[in-house]
């Protein structure tokens, strides 16, 4: 079924009609991408407003949706919501700015627009659940992730730098089928690794040094996400028992990882052994996140998500354990949820390995 028609039949109790307006929403409700534009989703019909600069291949490539071409927004909007009887609108609660829901409300005095969670919810959770044709896109890719980590290996030597390691990746990435990458590249070393989201810099790669690269590439829209954590010349003691603690609470995750759980339970296995091991206040983070359309999607792998996890969601499963200051580690796969537990898409070998 497609997503715009799935929306149609699950519109909540007492909406009449939801408005869209973020660009990743409109996107996988309607199969078409364009940074502008408005969809109405009503019981019977959706109408996608697509201005002068996006009319032609919306045409062609919006699906599940009549398409107009955007004159007069106000007009347009006042037409649908007469035509199709709407008391009532959704809107995304999370994605609408306060500005834009008091404009709505000055042009629609007659219309409640509802400030619950209840479309926006709607909407997520049907993203939860990915198609066979999303899961294709993304396990395309995860392998030009997988194929970009093993491509970085032979340039990770002394005193290559950070900055200079991830434009390598993401040119790869690019040349092999991306369109970009999934976010900021990430490429901490030595001291720097300590940071989960630190910022590829100019320092140089030194012997002794953990050099952590958290990367994806962005395929039809859809994210990619992948870490794996290297070491340069020798590791010492520490760094061992880090790593393969990391390493267990990973294994152990992917594991446990099935639908009936809730993702605080499979955070937990992680992050008990982690903490199990004299590392508590080391993980700060949760334990993984859901990816589509976006790098951070719901539902999440943490103390906080009670949400119980269903086949077809795309987790991610990325433990670490970081030490202020001196280094870290971080370990993480991507994993789509089946029936009978989960399948890892990446490939990438993630023993502990030394250049």
């Amino acid at each position: 079924m497609e997503h715009c028609t799935a929306l149609m039949q699950a519109l909540p109790e007492g909406i009449d009609a939801g408005l869209v307006l973020s660009e990743h929403n409109r996107r996988y409700l309607t199969g078409f991408a364009a940074t502008d534009g408005i969809l109405l989703v009503g019981r019977a019909r959706a109408v996608l407003l697509a201005d002068s600069r996006y009319i032609e291949a919306a045409r062609e490539g919006a699906k599940g949706c009549e398409v107009e071409l955007l004159k007069d927004a106000a007009m347009q909007m006042g037409a649908f919501f007469k035509a199709e009887g709407v008391r009532t609108a959704g809107i995304e609660a999370k994605e609408l700015p306060v500005a834009d829901l008091n404009r709505f409300r000055k042009l629609f005095p007659d219309i409640t627009f509802d400030e619950g969670n209840a479309f926006n919810d709607a909407i997520l959770r049907l993203r939860m659940i990915k198609s066979p044709e999303e899961l294709d896109v993304i396990r395309r890719a995860q392998q030009i992730t997988d194929d970009a980590y093993k491509h970085i290996l032979p340039f990770l030597k002394p005193g290559a730098a950070e900055h200079d390691i991830a434009l390598e990746i993401e040119y790869f990435m690019r040349q092999n089928g991306a369109s970009g990458p999934s976010f900021g590249l990430i490429v901490v070393s030595g001291e720097n690794s300590s940071r989960p989201h630190g910022v590829p810099g100019a320092r140089r790669l030194q012997p002794g040094d953990f050099i952590t690269m958290d990367t994806g590439a962005i395929v039809d829209g859809y994210c990619s996400d992948m870490t794996r954590t290297v070491a340069l010349g020798f590791v010492t003691d520490e760094m061992r028992k880090v790593y393969e603690t990391v390493l267990a609470a990973q294994l152990a995750a992917e594991q446990e990882l099935a639908p009936g759980k809730t993702g605080s339970e499979v955070d937990q296995i992680a992050r008990g052994i982690i903490y199990g091991a004299g590392y508590e206040g080391c993980f700060g983070h949760g334990l993984g996140h859901s990816v589509g359309l976006q790098i951070h999607e719901e539902p999440r792998l943490s103390p906080a998500c009670h949400e119980t996890l269903q086949a077809g969601m795309m987790m991610t499963i990325e433990p670490g354990i970081y030490l202020e200051g001196r280094f870290g580690v971080r370990i993480e796969d991507l994993a789509v949820l089946t029936d009978g537990g989960c399948e890892i898409l990446t490939q990438s070998p993630k023993e502990l390995l030394v250049l």
